[in-house]
């Protein structure tokens, strides 16, 4: 029997999803909420992420300890994520241990949100965020989103800033959760082994009581800033450049293409940049890739190595940026098209990844797409398709940032 998708929409709003497949040995779950960091109020950077965390506290009736000990009790493989437009809380388990992880799920996305958690809490993230400021591509990287998106949204920081964070108020999130995470705002995606009917009468048991708060997000594709900055830093000892441009949203078929180009410039191994720059000892690192958003996207090359070599550095970069459209090759698409196939089956094996993917696909593009139509797609892709989005989204018009060492600033 091949996999069945089927889908509702409770009264509320909230959308369940799933990929039906019977012989499944396993479960995937998960609540997808459409929100992330470029709905936040810029005082508020930071408050998806903070309250992921907080959603894992307990609720009401349960507390952190009681719920972590049930996920443990299940077997279950469970998390949760936050991206610059999503987050996400999922668990993979066993058909048996379905309706008890749905339960535990649907649960803990209704938190208590105490003031004791939030205080403890706030040290943690003000730890995460100190942790990633020691990784010298993180901050560059944040700071050429921050730029290049001027005051839009998406140029806000996932984890927010340390005065952000510090300036938070408990009532502040409370407030954001009841308008983010209604049930209008939340997708449940589910895959494998499992009765859609009973899972749905039991989410509608759990949820159907959640609030309707009609959000809102502004899609357009934003205004983008394309200036040069450098920082300074006492903590590193190489350079490090990296250019941010636009790029296809998420919803248009021109992501795949968009995935493939970049793997030709900038991909870990037998890539354009690899050979120019790695192999040539010119830079240490070197990559591209892209990153598909809600109405736009955009793409990221980078690069380090020696700090008097950056200006060279991005001298082969804009060259190899320059010569990708003539050299690109069939044999170039179709090693990369293999790989991207295998990619994309390989997660659609296990009941957790097509639990991911439609529930990923289904915000971006608000429709079901099966795997095999993916397939079709990605199959369909031409080298003409990747030379006229070329045109269309130039890489070298970008924010370009480089870091170095402070000594070197002189």
């Amino acid at each position: 029997m091949p996999v069945e998708f089927k889908s509702t929409t409770l009264d509320n709003g909230l959308t369940i999803l799933a990929e039906i497949d019977p012989k499944s040995q396993s479960v995937g779950a998960g609540f997808f909420v459409k929100t992330g960091a470029r709905d936040e109020e810029t005082p508020l950077m930071g408050v998806s992420h903070y309250l992921e965390h907080m959603m894992f506290k307990g609720t009401e009736d349960i507390s952190a300890d009681a719920l972590n000990q049930a996920f443990d009790d299940l077997g279950a493989s469970n998390n949760a994520y936050t991206t610059r437009e999503s987050t996400c809380f999922y668990a993979h388990i066993i058909p048996d241990s379905a309706p008890k992880a749905i339960e535990m799920l649907a649960k803990m996305m209704r938190p208590a949100l105490r003031q004791d958690d939030f205080d403890t809490e706030k040290n943690v993230i003000l730890e995460e965020i100190a942790m990633y400021a020691d990784n010298p591509f993180w901050v560059l990287y944040e700071q050429c989103v921050q730029n290049h998106y001027n005051t839009h949204g998406l140029g806000h920081r996932v984890l927010g800033t340390p005065e952000s964070i510090t300036a938070m108020q408990s009532g502040q999130m409370r407030e954001y959760f009841r308008d983010r995470y209604s049930a209008d705002n939340t997708i449940v995606s589910l895959a494998g082994n499992l009765d859609f009917d009973a899972t749905v009468d039991q989410i509608r048991s759990l949820c159907g009581d959640w609030n309707t708060t009609n959000p809102s997000r502004t899609t357009d594709r934003p205004k983008t800033g394309h200036e040069a900055f450098t920082m300074t830093s006492d903590r590193v000892n190489r350079g490090y450049i990296l250019g941010l441009s636009d790029a296809p949203p998420q919803g248009s078929d021109d992501r795949y293409a968009a995935t493939l180009m970049t793997q030709i410039l900038g991909g870990a191994d037998n890539s354009r940049l690899h050979w120019a720059l790695i192999e040539t000892g010119i830079a240490e690192e070197a990559m591209a890739a892209y990153d598909g958003l809600d109405g736009t996207g955009d793409y990221f090359i980078y690069a380090s190595g020696a700090p008097d070599s950056l200006d060279q550095i991005w001298e082969v970069m804009l060259k190899e940026i320059k010569d990708l459209k003539d050299s690109i090759t069939e044999d170039d698409l179709a090693k990369l098209r293999a790989k991207m196939l295998t990619s994309v089956t390989l997660a659609g094996e296990k009941p957790a990844g097509r639990m991911q993917r439609l529930g990923r696909l289904w915000l971006a593009c608000g429709k079901y797409q099966s795997l095999e139509d993916e397939i079709e797609i990605i199959n369909a892709i031409t080298v003409d398709d990747i030379k006229d989005l070329i045109d269309r989204y130039p890489l070298d018009a970008c924010t370009l940032g480089k870091m170095i060492p402070e000594a070197d600033a002189s």
